[in-house]
């Protein structure tokens, strides 16, 4: 046992990740009676390195599952890679120097695969490196064929009881990434515009139009005023010029046209917005299209054709002013969807896509919200609210070449759409070809070449992972799962996606427990992003401080808070470790051959430090029960600062280093307590600080439990036992005139260690001071004290309801 050493972070948080690994310390055992406690752990996406984002959330999970170890559950931790999106599509583009639309298809997919395995050692290694207790054995990519076979199994499942359509229709669409794009991946943007009031004319008479796109001009299909709109009463039905294109739409009425909007009068067109849409079916409009899917204006444009949409937008006000047909333009700004992953502004264009029917579901979706215990309640708002805003079906198709394809073919003969058989899945329908003719006879296909979107695998986490269990039983067991622990910022992606995946394939909610966390923030509360230059390197941060640092920071915040990263508390959580490796050494050094017997007798002083260890146990153990690991971390620092280190282990060093002046018993009552609240501290920090609380337990409580880890040990429990009320009180009391004495001391300009003759303490402490009156002697290096009546007090100080004095002499 080397306790000369200095703890030395960049040393022993490596050999600590590496021996867990090694001893399968976090290994799921599928055999085990324990209770279960299943976690559907998020799987990062891999377009990147970690961010301090990724310590953050990851590290509060975390939390639990440790905790949930210690106390005996048979905890499954998986680990996954979601590398089948937009993400990695654009990230290998970037990486390789390629554009995926310019290469065959085969030869690009085969690029990105291989890529992945290149740099998806080193993306884990970030996860292992912050001391994330996952099983990473039960690991899963999103794109292996585990998964490929789960994902294309779940479309062909809904296939066949009708929940998934496919339908050309006006749906959204990302011209810079080319492909459709779901409402939950759209995001609100601050865009400055102009609001131009054009020129319409009706029989010669002019009408004004306001919009914000005059470059949907050549798709205008017709004008609408609202029906009670007396300004406009004696043109609906007649036709209305569509200035510099000159063609000819019908005015008509409806009542979506709102009176008290710009003029009054709009223009639909095909597509600028959702009403849009609804008139385009409501009226049975002609469809023009007059936007491309790369974002330029079509050949219905025509000399505007090629042009990008926003020049071209400059180019046709410029011709309408030039015309006489622009009387007023007033610059604006307003928020409009843009995509995401890109920050492009959307498009709505006619394609034909995949979709789930979900729209149906929503009192479905609604009652399942509400079976989910969410940690914290206020974010079941943010499912409800999505839930009850739903405008489309899930489109789950999108057109790239990277993903997880679509089982299926069509025949060219009659159109039929052919299932590819489960037992050869997974399949590339633009490789692989049907085992049998269409029921028409044919033999001719065509591939669907679309691929799934990411989400409809990502919201299959809980299939993906139970299924790497071997033992059916253990499977069925498994789900409902325990916890999905993941960001605010997805609910509406991930968490809503998997419960719909979840009722329609197995009529049940995926998880009892839904624990948000919220995000890491830069110093100044801002969204952290590379172009902002404000991003934070948890490689860098560990290098300087310590995993266990960092880990400390996380868990300064309240489930589902977002938290500045501010390195004053990383620097904290460093200063807790240092300070938690001293206080360890100096205890087990003077435990050494101690074996944690019980003395027959407790002193006084060591049963008030035995019941605030309780105290601390029974509240640290709530808190974690109900996830508010920063209320545990707070309870564990405060014992382990200010009762055990500021105030017992000064109390007892005398007992310790002058064992002779004191009986047998008296010293097995202080290695008694220093053994449980020391061991009972490490148990509580252990969650939160894995490294440092297993290389302390190594020294010494690792023989004595016999336990190859700390992680592996029982967590500590409540001992009624331990619940001394008398000694608390007089403990406190000691506390009290220990802390007046050490103000006295410092105004005084005496060190700590300076002796003094006699303390006399306010007679009416005498009852409850007395019996524990050495451990102010022994802690303060005070001769003698005494109890008398103290009319003028060196020092002041509180106790209880009342204030008292203390008199040095």
């Amino acid at each position: 046992m080397d306790l000369s050493k200095k703890y030395d972070s960049k040393e022993s948080e490596p050999k600590w990740q590496a021996l867990w690994e090694k001893e399968g310390t976090y290994s799921f055992d599928a055999k085990s009676e324990k209770p279960l406690f299943s976690i559907d752990t998020p799987p990062p996406t891999m377009s990147g390195a970690m961010h301090i984002g990724h310590v953050f959330s990851y590290s509060q999970m975390d939390f639990i599952a440790r905790f949930r170890r210690m106390q005996g559950h048979n905890v499954f931790y998986p680990f996954g890679t979601d590398d089948n999106g937009l993400p990695t599509d654009k990230m290998v583009e970037k990486l390789k120097k390629v554009k995926s639309s310019r290469m065959q298809r085969t030869e690009y997919v085969k690029l990105v695969l291989s890529t992945l395995d290149e740099l998806r050692p080193k993306f884990v290694s970030g996860w292992k490196n912050i001391g994330i207790s996952c099983d990473f054995n039960l690991y899963y990519s999103t794109i292996n064929p585990h998964c490929q076979r789960i994902s294309q199994k779940s479309f062909i499942d809904l296939y066949k009881i009708e929940r998934v359509y496919r339908k050309e229709m006006p749906f959204m669409w990302c011209p810079s990434c080319e492909t459709a794009v779901a409402q939950v991946e759209l995001e609100d943007k601050e865009i400055e515009s102009s609001f131009n009031d054009i020129v319409f004319k009706v029989d010669g008479k002019e009408i004004l139009i306001a919009t914000t796109r005059p470059e949907m001009l050549p798709a205008c299909v017709a004008v609408f005023v609202n029906p009670d709109d007396k300004r406009y009463k004696d043109i609906v039905g007649k036709e209305a010029e569509v200035p510099i294109f000159k063609q000819k739409v019908p005015v008509l009425a409806d009542e979506r046209a709102d009176p008290e909007k710009g003029t009054g009068a709009v223009m639909c067109c095909t597509f600028g917005d959702q009403t849009d849409i609804e008139w385009f079916k409501a009226h049975n409009l002609p469809l023009k299209v007059a936007i491309t899917k790369n974002g330029k204006m079509s050949e219905l444009a025509g000399k505007y054709a090629g042009t990008r949409v926003k020049e071209a937008r400059k180019e046709i006000i410029k011709d309408l002013e030039a015309a006489g047909l622009l009387k007023a333009s007033k610059k604006i700004t307003h928020a409009v969807n843009v995509h995401e992953r890109c920050g492009t502004e959307m498009e709505i264009l006619n394609t034909k896509q995949w979709f789930i029917k979900i729209l149906d579901m929503k009192n479905e979706l609604l009652s399942a919200g509400k079976k989910i215990r969410w940690l914290p309640e206020h974010m079941r708002s943010r499912y409800e609210n999505w839930a009850n805003g739903l405008q489309w079906d899930w489109s789950i198709s999108r057109q790239r070449y990277f993903g997880v394809a679509f089982p299926i073919w069509y025949c060219k003969k009659c159109g039929e759409v052919i299932l590819a058989n489960e037992k050869d899945l997974p399949v590339d329908p633009t490789i692989d070809s049907p085992k049998k003719p269409c029921k028409c006879g044919s033999n001719d296909f065509l591939p669907e070449r679309d691929v799934l979107d990411t989400w409809a695998t990502s919201s299959l986490t809980p299939r993906l992972a139970i299924e790497l269990v071997d033992d059916e039983t253990m499977r069925k067991k498994l789900y409902p799962m325990t916890l999905r622990p993941q960001a605010h910022d997805i609910i509406t992606f991930w968490l809503f996606n998997t419960v719909v995946k979840g009722l329609l394939h197995t009529k049940e909610v995926p998880w009892k427990n839904a624990m948000i966390s919220g995000w890491a923030l830069d110093p100044k509360g801002k969204k952290m992003s590379k172009s902002k230059g404000n991003v934070v390197e948890p490689a860098k941060v560990i290098e300087r401080f310590s995993a266990d640092a960092l880990r400390f920071w996380a868990a300064g915040s309240r489930l589902g808070d977002d938290l500045p990263y501010k390195e004053k508390d990383v620097h904290t959580g460093q200063k807790t470790v240092t300070k938690l490796w001293n206080a360890s050494k100096f205890v087990i050094s003077n435990l050494e051959g101690y074996d944690g017997t019980k003395p027959k007798k407790i002193e006084e002083i060591d049963a008030w430090a035995l019941h605030k260890l309780n105290e601390t146990i029974k509240d640290s153990t709530q808190y974690f029960d109900k996830y508010e690991y920063s209320h545990a971390r707070a309870k564990t620092e405060k014992f382990f600062w200010v009762v055990f280190c500021d105030n017992y282990l000064e109390i007892v060093k005398d007992r310790l280093y002058n064992a002779g002046n004191y009986s047998d018993e008296e010293v097995a009552s202080a290695k008694y307590a220093l053994y449980n609240c020391l061991l009972g501290i490490l148990k509580m920090f252990a969650p939160l600080m894995p490294h440092i609380t297993e290389e302390t337990y190594q020294l010494f409580f690792a023989k004595e439990e016999g336990k190859k880890s700390i992680h592996n040990s029982e967590w500590p429990v409540e001992n009624k036992e331990r619940e001394n009320k008398k000694a608390l009180e007089s403990g406190d009391a000691a506390v009290a005139v220990i802390s007046a004495i050490r103000i006295y001391k410092t105004k005084n300009q005496l060190s700590p260690n300076t002796p003094l003759k006699e303390v006399i303490v306010s007679e009416k402490l005498k009852a409850v001071l007395e019996p524990v009156a050495s451990a102010v002697q022994c802690a303060m290096k005070v001769e003698t004290v005494s109890f008398g009546k103290i009319n003028d007090a060196t020092e002041e100080f509180d106790f209880g309801d009342g204030k008292y004095g203390i008199k040095v002499q």
